[in-house]
C-alpha cells in the first residue's frame, strides 16, 4: 500500500488495486475562520496542485462533514462521477453537492477484492462529543495487502480499543493534533496516540491530522519528543509529512 498525507485529514491511499481520496480539504490557507483567535484555517497550502491530487483517483471517502474533511473547494473540484463512500445519515448532503453514486457504510462493503469496515469513533467526549456529531472509523482489508485501520476524528476510548484489537490491524492511521473544543480534546493528543502505540505494539502508527487547523495542540515535534520519552520506536511511529507518502507491505512471517 501507499498512502499520501496531503493536509491535515486529506489523504490519497494506493490499496489493493484502487486509489482512494480520504476526506478531501482543497480550501486555500486562510480561506475559512478561525476557531481560536489564533490564525485563519487551514494554516498551511496543499503540498501540490489539485489536478495532481484527484488525478486516478477510483473513489472517494467522506468520514463525515465538517469543513476540514469535506469542505466547499472539494465539492466543486472532485469529479462528480466519482464513488463516495461515506457514514449513514450524510447522503442527502453529498448528493447536493451534485455526486450520484453515494454508498453509506452500516457495516461493511466490498469493493473488488476490498473489504472496507465501518468502525465505531467519538469526536470528544460528554457534551462536546454531541455537538461534534456522528464520525467514523474504518478498516482495510485485501489479499496481499496490509490491514489497515484508521480511527478518523476520535478520541482514544473503549469501543475504539476493542475494535482495533479485533481488527488485529497491520497498519493504524491516528488523527494526532490534539485539537480541542470548549477546552475538550475532540481527536487523539500525544498521550492518547502513544497509549495506543503502545497497546498494539506489532502495528505501524501512521500520525495524520497535524499542524493545518489553530484549535490544535500538538505538533509533529511535540510527538516525536513524546515518543522519545517513552521509548516507542520511530520506525513503528510515523509522523509523515504533507505530501509525503509511505509504502508499506505485509509484514514479514516471524
Amino acid at each position: 500500500m501507499k498512502l499520501k498525507l496531503l493536509r491535515n485529514a486529506t489523504l490519497k491511499l494506493d490499496y489493493g488495486g484502487r486509489t482512494f481520496l480520504i476526506d478531501p480539504d482543497f480550501g486555500p490557507r486562510h480561506s475559512r475562520r478561525s476557531f481560536t483567535g489564533r490564525s485563519q484555517n487551514p494554516m498551511v497550502d496543499l503540498p501540490e496542485p489539485i489536478e495532481d491530487i484527484i488525478a486516478g483517483v477510483d473513489t472517494v471517502i467522506v468520514s463525515h462533514l465538517h469543513a476540514d474533511h469535506f469542505d466547499e473547494v472539494a465539492k466543486q473540484r472532485v469529479p462528480k462521477n466519482l464513488p463516495v463512500i461515506c457514514q449513514p445519515g450524510d447522503e442527502a448532503a453529498i448528493a447536493q453537492a451534485g455526486f450520484s453514486s453515494i454508498t453509506a457504510i452500516d457495516c461493511f462493503v466490498r469493493l473488488g477484492p476490498i473489504v472496507l469496515k465501518r468502525h465505531p469513533a467519538q469526536h470528544g467526549t460528554g457534551a462536546v462529543a454531541e455537538t461534534m456529531g456522528h464520525v467514523m472509523g474504518l478498516s482495510f482489508e485485501a489479499p496481499g495487502e496490509p490491514t489497515i485501520y484508521w480511527c478518523g476524528d476520535s478520541v482514544l476510548y473503549p469501543p475504539l480499543r476493542d475494535a482495533v484489537a479485533a481488527t488485529g490491524p497491520d497498519i493504524i492511521v491516528t488523527h494526532s493534533c490534539g485539537a480541542m473544543w470548549d477546552n475538550t480534546l475532540i481527536v487523539m493528543d500525544d498521550t492518547q496516540t502513544l497509549d495506543l502505540a503502545e497497546a498494539f505494539a506489532l502495528a505501524t502508527v501512521i500520525a495524520t491530522h497535524m499542524e493545518a487547523l489553530d484549535h490544535a495542540t500538538v505538533t509533529r515535534a511535540a510527538l516525536r519528543k513524546a515518543a522519545k520519552e517513552r521509548g516507542v520506536d520511530m520506525q513503528r511511529l510515523r509522523i509523515p509529512a504533507d505530501g509525503e507518502t509511505i509504502e508499506l507491505g505485509v509484514p514479514a512471517m516471524v
